[in-house]
């Protein structure tokens, strides 16, 4: 059993950065894909971004590409999204997820999620 616990969430003013954190325990997240999901308001959730279980390679929603950057730390079993340019569209509850895997590419499904953390976008 993996438990994550995210962190950094908040108020900014738009344009401004926010870094999220995740931690696990439970387990090392040496083999485990890591997702960043978010739900808005009155919104289904969506995908924000995943690092991979293998090889470290990112990959970023459209609506996040060039803003945001996902990154990890075994060491520590903790993974991180950098949030920049920060937009009122992106209040919303940010949650990680992971999943046991050994493929490079993004899972379709996570099996551990966290209890999220809220960031706010507001002037």
């Amino acid at each position: 059993q993996v438990q994550l616990v995210e962190s950094g969430g908040g108020v900014v003013q738009p344009g401004g950065s926010l870094r999220l954190s995740c931690t696990a325990s439970g387990s090392s997240l040496d083999y485990y894909a890591l997702g960043w999901f978010r739900q808005a308001p009155g919104k289904g959730r969506e995908a924000v971004s995943c690092i991979s279980a293998t090889d470290g390679s990112t990959y970023y929603a459209d609506s996040v590409r060039g803003r945001f950057t996902m990154s990890r730390d075994n060491a520590n079993n903790t993974v991180f999204l950098h949030m920049y340019s920060l937009k009122s569209g992106d209040t919303a509850v940010y949650y990680c997820a992971a999943q046991r895997t050994l493929m490079s590419s993004c899972p379709r499904e996570y099996d551990y999620w966290g209890q999220g953390t809220q960031v706010t976008v507001s002037s």
